[in-house]
């Protein structure tokens, strides 16, 4: 339809996620009518984010170096894990000021549907986990919703059996809700009433 460097630039933003075609056609006329130094200034923050952030070894949250702040911090409770679907419910969860533990990022929840079982997620890297750091205590910290829902309980059922306490995040949130768009109160108040998983 555009010529053919403007067409591809529509075509690379319409690739990420949320945006539909018309939203990349708007992007994409705004970064070509702002000055040069703007757009080249987003491409630098983008190559050089691809060059410098990596996955933490430990946990797989973002990560500048070998592992990333948070696992570093020996102010955290080694004991407690907090397991959540992607780096960015960190940021939520932390958000609340309510925990001090330690996180791991599965990067993803199962789903069927789209093909992602247990295998494609850092499910075994979790259980890896347990006995060198001594871990006490899981919560289980996915999305109320069916896909998070089926990763917990999995999580629940695999975890149970090892001797560790299982617990889920209370329903404070909403289900089919995800906790990036929950506020600190909500997921504050999910994180205290949390309950212990039910292996049966």
């Amino acid at each position: 339809m555009y010529a053919g460097p403007v067409q591809d630039l529509i075509d690379e933003l319409g690739r990420l996620p949320g945006v539909g075609p018309k939203s990349a056609q708007r992007i994409a006329f705004h970064l070509l009518k702002v000055p040069a130094e703007d757009a080249l200034r987003l491409s630098r923050a983008i190559i050089e984010a691809k060059e410098r952030v990596t996955f933490c070894t430990r946990c797989f949250n973002l990560a500048e170096g070998q592992e990333c702040s948070i696992c570093t911090d020996d102010r955290r409770d080694p004991s407690l894990i907090c397991v959540v679907e992607e780096s960015r419910d960190i940021v939520a969860v932390e958000k609340t000021g309510e925990f001090r533990g330690r996180y791991h990022v599965l990067q993803g929840a199962i789903s069927p549907i789209e093909g992602i079982g247990p295998d494609q997620l850092r499910v075994k890297e979790l259980l890896a986990r347990l006995e060198p750091e001594g871990v006490q205590e899981v919560i289980l910290c996915t999305n109320p919703n069916i896909e998070g829902e089926a990763t917990a309980m999995y999580l629940g059922r695999l975890l149970k059996p090892l001797g560790v306490k299982v617990t889920r995040i209370a329903s404070g949130l909403p289900v089919g809700g995800d906790l990036e768009y929950a506020d600190e109160l909500t997921l504050g108040r999910a994180l205290e009433g949390r309950r212990e998983v039910d292996a049966g």
